[in-house]
């Protein structure tokens, strides 16, 4: 296999990674982490709630694969000098040589749909290594488990791992250079490359400038949300984890009517938002009375308070 193809199909393991991560959980509440090894391939940290034999385990992981089912993006019929252009006439995008409007992302598909002889674009599962422990509520090793996992929730993607070589920076350079002009989604720029609109195209698309993470040096194709919580075991949504916090830590200062306040989002200029050295200040006494909080329901269960970090 070509250095070019095994860098085009690493990408799509990277893109594909956020698609395939939710598929799996397992029995019990879980708990997802996404980072990068050493190589940069893609691995998964999961904390799942209850009793799983590890033969089970085995035999999810194993089960486990997602199909993208995309249009074939392997050779590019438009290059990125000259990509097709937006018409306002049209309000679409068209093929720099027979000035026709591209077809649909929706027109792709159905013709994706009526090839008999179609395949997925990628398909992607997970590898043959599986690191499986059983660790009791309250013992020396689930606190170190908690702190392992815990220590990426303060990192980034690009922070996992830093290149120290040379050869570890140019391997990253060829992968970014590869993400460039990968689709990385039905609405990626880079879709105009291979004759087909993107999903929701607008004339501020540009092929090689996708806005997403993914084709991004630090991100190195990984999208979307790095860290997932189950949203079917608990039936909390993220206000409702934050009100159960709150009640725990017996802190009831913070918690607000459910039915008091109309949230909408704040603009850039709106007259009623604060000025950002105010929500500062505001964010930092919050967090303050939280900590303490969380110190004082420690000390009243037997435990230390955290330390506190400046």
């Amino acid at each position: 296999m070509r250095a070019g193809c095994r860098r085009r199909r690493a990408g799509r393991r990277r893109s594909g990674w956020p698609r395939r991560s939710p598929r799996w959980g397992g029995p019990g509440g879980r708990v997802r982490w996404r980072s990068p090894q050493r190589r940069l391939a893609p691995h998964l940290h999961l904390a799942l709630r209850g009793t799983v034999s590890r033969a089970e385990l085995r035999q999810v992981v194993a089960a486990t694969y997602h199909q993208v089912w995309w249009p074939p993006a392997d050779h590019p019929v438009h290059t990125p000098d000259a990509p097709p252009h937006w018409s306002p006439e049209h309000g679409a995008f068209l093929d720099p040589t027979t000035r026709e409007p591209l077809p649909t992302w929706d027109d792709a598909l159905d013709r994706l749909d009526d090839e008999p002889e179609a395949r997925p674009a990628h398909v992607l599962r997970f590898g043959p290594q599986l690191d499986a422990q059983g660790v009791l509520v309250g013992s020396p090793q689930a606190v170190r488990c908690v702190r392992y996992l815990t220590k990426y929730l303060t990192k980034s993607v690009a922070e996992c791992h830093t290149p120290t070589t040379a050869a570890e920076s140019d391997h990253i350079d060829r992968l970014t250079a590869e993400l460039r002009h990968e689709p990385c989604s039905p609405t990626c720029a880079n879709w105009l490359l291979h004759g087909i609109q993107p999903k929701n195209a607008h004339p501020a698309l540009r092929p090689g400038a996708c806005r997403s993470r993914a084709p991004k040096r630090e991100h190195l194709g990984y999208g979307g949300r790095r860290v997932l919580v189950s949203r079917k075991w608990s039936g909390k949504t993220l206000t409702d984890h934050r009100t159960w916090v709150l009640d725990v830590l017996g802190d009831t200062a913070a918690r607000t009517e459910p039915n008091r306040y109309l949230w909408e989002p704040v603009r850039p200029g709106d007259p009623d938002m604060s000025p950002l050295v105010t929500r500062l200040l505001r964010a930092v006494a919050e967090r303050v009375r939280w900590r303490a909080a969380l110190d004082q329901a420690l000390e009243r269960a037997g435990g230390e308070p955290c330390p506190t970090t400046t």
